[in-house]
């Protein structure tokens, strides 16, 4: 591990730290900062020559600022003359944007595949994207992690036999249908449909009736679709209901959304750093995916299987 490195930008450095610990090597020394106009700045103070380099950064809120910075350490890593640089991008942000749903709109995830393959990343480390298509939007290998065995664990330890998984959406089905498979138990889908932004409707599609019903999703944003989907399964005859979800996001007015519904408990990873207002929720838990992260740079850096880790 002598010639590996792994620095963080500003998005997420604790869990940079906990990866670090993880794997048993130091975080690289990075600053990453601002001139008075507003201007990022960065410089590496660790020679990186001939490094395998992994760089840390969830698109997460500013979003924009911090993929800035992320472009800006690629691109100042690839200058060093850095072997491999691989962009860990735990949440990668403008996922939902993968295909024109009307004209004269950007495909914005390959606009933000271009940027970072531009920048100079020779590999994307992701996990658990919005639209697994988003892969095909890079020329350069992509990993694409999954929350699951981390998620997994979790249900297995809290809950008993008698769970049922839904999925909040039909886009979410595959993802359900896998934990369902894994946990031997049936699956519910809900279907939603939209008018903009706002959602219009919902139906439930299966038969919750007496069970402890645990919504997947890879992202909570504003919190609307859980607690609407909360309220719908209560109304069919859910003895309660749970939410496991990958990147808590936390937009908006999702505190108080939460706060107020019938969901019971939502587990949420460390990809992204929780908002303090979102932290102080008694119904909110916390599972990190350090380990599961750090395992991958492992595999990747020592060339074994990455894939395996989810068999």
């Amino acid at each position: 591990m002598d010639d590996l490195k792994i620095f963080s930008g500003n998005a997420n450095q604790p869990l940079a730290e906990k990866i670090c610990r993880h794997l048993g090597v130091p975080l690289g020394e990075a600053v990453v900062g601002q001139f008075s106009d507003g201007e990022l700045m960065v410089e590496f103070r660790e020679n990186v020559r001939g490094q395998d380099v992994y760089v840390l950064q969830p698109l997460s809120v500013p979003c924009n600022e911090h993929l800035m910075e992320l472009l800006l350490m690629v691109d100042a890593l690839k200058r060093a003359s850095a072997g491999c640089i691989t962009a860990v991008v735990p949440y990668y942000a403008y996922a939902r944007q993968d295909r024109k749903t009307a004209p004269r709109v950007p495909i914005s995830a390959k606009l933000v595949a271009d940027l970072i393959t531009a920048a100079g990343a020779n590999r994307l480390l992701t996990m658990d994207l919005h639209a697994g298509q988003i892969q095909g939007f890079f020329n350069i290998p992509v990993d694409h992690l999954f929350a699951a065995p981390v998620v997994l664990e979790y249900i297995r330890q809290r809950f008993g036999p008698d769970v049922m998984v839904v999925s909040p959406d039909a886009g979410g089905v595959e993802r359900a249908r896998a934990f369902a498979k894994r946990m031997h138990t049936s699956l519910a889908i809900i279907d939603k449909r939209r008018e903009g932004p706002a959602i219009k409707a919902m139906t439930l599609i299966g038969n919750v009736w007496g069970k402890e019903a645990i919504i997947l999703d890879d992202m909570i944003n504003t919190g609307s679709t859980v607690t609407m989907a909360a309220e719908l399964l209560i109304r069919h005859g859910a003895r309660g209901v749970h939410a496991c979800i990958t990147h808590p996001v936390m937009a908006r007015n999702a505190v108080s959304n939460l706060q107020g519904s019938l969901l019971q408990s939502l587990a949420v990873t460390d990809s992204i750093p929780l908002q303090p207002e979102a932290a102080a929720l008694e119904k909110i838990q916390v599972l990190s995916v350090a380990p599961l992260l750090g395992e991958a740079i492992k595999r990747i850096h020592n060339q074994d299987s990455v894939s395996s880790l989810f068999v």
